[in-house]
């Protein structure tokens, strides 16, 4: 995609981390801006301070586990602006555990939110930008998560894994759908400065408690947080993404020094032996 200016931008999880910076960096290409969050104090803040950056924006508060919020959020965004150029299916929480003593509450959440959250956005955004039959772009937010498979964070490993290959499937279909006037890209980025780890802020109510960090993990956990703090900048990953949209790229990897070991994972499954653990700082 070439052209930026009074195009129009959705975001989801744009209240913070990622998806804001997102939102800022489409908004400074000219772009109208959509911003999509369950945070609404923290969804107001962000278009307050967009909106006095001179930004076209509209605030819509939504919950991406929902079918019809997300519907919603696509008839929100038509009616304000008319069309839809680029969606960032960005939202995320985060769920720890070993794999078998983490509740079915927490599956429930995660899946909800890191993979329906993209399906929702898929089947209710793609059809809108095929009937427009203009240049379009959807990005789909996973993770390193999505492409290794460290302990620890199952549930996580498994959301993301699912996004990057229904990314992988629906570039095939976007190709022959759109002649490829439609493309698709998937994030992977490493760690970044973000609060992921405290994505307990948003969880609904329903859905009881998290299930407790293990005090043996407990130092693990708080290692992750420092690597997180001292992470990439989000509005660095924001440049990474914009330019993967100006350049038709499928994959973002933000994080290079992370490719040694997806080769190996990918060498382990060729060779058929036990999955490699690197740790990655």
């Amino acid at each position: 995609m070439q052209e930026f200016r009074d195009r129009v931008a959705v975001v989801t999880g744009a209240a913070s981390g990622i998806g804001r910076a997102l939102a800022e960096r489409f908004a400074a290409a000219g772009m109208k801006v959509v911003l999509a969050d369950v945070e609404q104090g923290a969804l107001a803040a962000a278009e307050r301070a967009l909106a006095s950056s001179g930004a076209r924006v509209l605030a819509v508060p939504t919950d991406v586990s929902k079918a019809s919020d997300v519907e919603a959020l696509a008839q929100r965004t038509l009616e304000a602006f008319g069309a839809v150029h680029v969606v960032c299916n960005n939202a995320g929480v985060s769920v720890g555990g070993l794999a078998w003593e983490v509740t079915l509450a927490d599956w429930e959440w995660i899946l909800g939110v890191n993979l329906w959250g993209v399906i929702h956005g898929i089947r209710t955004f793609v059809p809108i930008l095929l009937r427009q039959g203009e240049e379009g772009h959807v990005v789909n937010t996973a993770s390193m998560a999505g492409l290794l498979s460290g302990p620890g964070i199952a549930p996580y490993n498994v959301t993301k894994h699912a996004v990057v290959t229904l990314s992988e499937a629906l570039h095939h279909e976007l190709a022959v759908a759109s002649g490829g006037k439609v493309k698709v890209s998937v994030l992977c980025p490493g760690w970044v400065n973000t609060r992921i780890l405290d994505a307990d802020r948003n969880r609904p109510a329903s859905l009881g408690a998290a299930t407790p960090v293990r005090p043996e993990l407990t130092a693990v956990r708080e290692q992750v947080r420092q690597l997180l703090q001292s992470g990439l900048a989000p509005a660095a990953v924001a440049e990474h993404v914009f330019a993967a949209v100006r350049d038709g790229r499928f994959y973002i990897l933000t994080h290079p020094q992370w490719k040694p070991a997806i080769r190996t994972r990918l060498e382990d499954i060729l060779e058929e032996r036990p999955p490699t653990l690197r740790v990655m700082a």
